[in-house]
């Protein structure tokens, strides 16, 4: 059974970067013969509740599950290389139909997004005997965690003073991320059959997937996050490594799903990288969660941060393996899915 590697990733950020080093390489699989398959995850004018498409994704789980059919069908012969994409113009597209915008991301009948995770927040809060205070400060414990990690590589920008005002009960505006930018991603998965003489291979360790029932109705399910525990322990044994301990001794990166608060604090208990509440503050202060700042600073909109958080992971690895010090060589990034009923998590690690 073949394993499979990431061999190229790419993105562009209102116009910045370039998708061409995975044109080319998708354009010599096919001279060379290779069996492609193209997966698609779908943009915000798609709709939420329209049916599907075969080969295509959709929530902010859907670049994970993409990359687990990917791996799927390359360990299982079925293909030699799968090309994932995704892109979401939400800057240039929607600049003069705001209200169109907000119409389309209004996934939930009469409960918007940031009012939707605030009930879910608040099952959380139930399920963990915290209240509003305590709630607020792991939010903000949260953000600063995010600038610290963008400040070091230099690329903070303060945002002005009206993104630190509330905008629920619980959620200031720079808690709340769904990022109005352009965004174009892509990311090729091959075997090894086609791999070149790349000495810093991205393989893909292990996915694991869980789904619960979704809504606002559905709160108190999602908040226990037990199907973010069990996608945990199917990447965990496909990759042979228990993510907690590995990131604790500081030899794995996480690039956590960071929407609103509720979906890190879920992914840090999940994991076993924090034992519990009280022990959040102190991983926070400790270790960075993201590798790019978080979606409120390493931006990408709707359906696309987790394809973003794929390619900086890679982007990482690959400058860890480069230097030669002691850096983390295995990375994981996690997929969060409507409120939160889809998560995923992949594994990832230098070959």
């Amino acid at each position: 059974m073949s394993r499979s590697y990431i061999t190229a990733a790419a993105r562009v950020v209102d116009g910045q970067g370039t998708l061409q080093t995975v044109h080319q390489q998708w354009s010599h699989l096919r001279e060379q013969g290779a069996r492609r398959i193209e997966l698609v995850i779908d943009p915000l004018h798609t709709g939420w509740d329209t049916p599907v498409q075969a080969n295509h994704f959709r929530s902010g789980c859907g670049p994970i599950e993409a990359l687990a059919r990917a791996d799927e069908l390359i360990r299982a012969g079925r293909a030699d290389a799968v090309l994932i994409t995704g892109e979401d113009n939400l800057r240039s597209q929607y600049a003069h139909d705001k209200p169109l915008r907000q119409r389309l991301m209004s996934i939930y009948d009469n409960c918007p997004l940031p009012q939707a995770y605030t009930l879910l927040a608040r099952a959380f809060m139930r399920l963990h005997g915290i209240g509003d205070v305590r709630f607020m400060q792991l939010a903000h414990t949260l953000y600063d965690n995010y600038v610290r990690t963008a400040q070091r590589q230099g690329r903070y920008k303060p945002p002005p003073p009206a993104a630190f005002e509330m905008v629920t009960d619980l959620f200031r505006a720079v808690d709340c991320a769904n990022p109005v930018i352009d965004f174009a991603g892509a990311v090729i998965v091959a075997s090894d059959t086609c791999l070149r003489d790349d000495t810093h291979r991205i393989a893909v360790l292990g996915v694991g997937l869980g789904q619960t029932r979704d809504g606002p109705a559905h709160v108190d399910d999602i908040a226990r996050y037990d199907h973010l525990a069990r996608a945990c322990v199917t990447a965990y044994e496909q990759a042979g490594v228990d993510l907690g301990d590995a990131f604790r001794r500081h030899r794995a990166l996480i690039e956590v799903y960071t929407c609103f608060p509720v979906a890190p604090l879920g992914f840090l208990l999940a994991t076993g990288i924090a034992r519990d509440v009280a022990d959040i503050p102190a991983v926070l202060a400790s270790y960075e969660i993201t590798v790019a700042g978080g979606m409120n600073i390493g931006r990408a909109p709707w359906n696309n941060p987790a394809l973003n958080a794929l390619v900086a992971m890679c982007d990482r690895l690959r400058e860890n393996a480069i230097s030669g010090v002691a850096c983390p060589r295995l990375g994981a990034v996690h997929g969060n899915g409507g409120l939160g009923y889809r998560q995923g998590v992949a594994m990832l690690g230098v070959a």
